[in-house]
């Protein structure tokens, strides 16, 4: 199996890399900059049409002057299995997580936020000695039990059941969302 790492592509495409994941000093020079914490988003499987493609790169080029964004996708499982695909994923996924991770897990029963308490709840991390946030979208049959109860926070963006591309750029919106509320910017009304 092999996983991809992407750092803000080029529109509708996803640049397979071998860079390293950045080491404390890099997290806290960036911190120094005005990016605040340091976001990763990882996520089972490709985002695939053009549209939403264009929608993720939309988002990756607002967050910039905000936080820094770490994209990194590992291969979905196929099969007709459902265990054993959320099995493996789940183990490709935990393989990019660092024991100090703070990590949110995208998941339809977790808890619902409004945007004013996202912005509230990120900006607040740095002063719990958090400085890397990491988000997790699951694959097609869910997350296995070890990414649950790896999960720091399991957030719901809605009790529907979304396509996995249309989360990744729902999360992506609400992060440049929560950082325009936290800086008092418009955007959000």
């Amino acid at each position: 199996m092999t996983d991809w790492v992407s750092r803000a592509p080029a529109p509708g495409l996803l640049a397979q890399s071998s860079v390293p994941p950045c080491d404390a000093s890099e997290i806290a020079a960036e911190a120094a900059k005005g990016h605040g914490v340091h976001v990763r988003l990882i996520a089972v499987g490709k985002v695939r049409e053009r549209y939403l493609a264009e929608a993720v790169e939309d988002f990756r080029t607002r967050l910039r002057p905000y936080h820094r964004l770490e994209e990194i996708e590992v291969r979905a499982a196929g099969g007709d299995d459902p265990a054993r695909a959320m099995r493996t994923e789940g183990e490709a996924i935990l393989r990019h997580l660092d024991p100090a991770d703070h990590v949110w897990l995208l998941e339809r029963s977790g808890e619902a936020l409004s945007s004013t308490a996202l912005a509230e709840r990120i900006e607040a991390l740095p002063h719990r000695g958090i400085d890397r946030l990491t988000f997790v979208v699951a694959g097609t049959f869910g997350a296995s039990p070890e990414l649950l109860a790896r999960a720091d926070v399991r957030w719901s963006l809605s009790p529907l059941t979304l396509l996995h591309e249309w989360a990744r750029a729902l999360v992506l919106e609400q992060l440049y969302r929560a950082a325009k509320i936290a800086r008092d910017e418009p955007y959000h009304h």
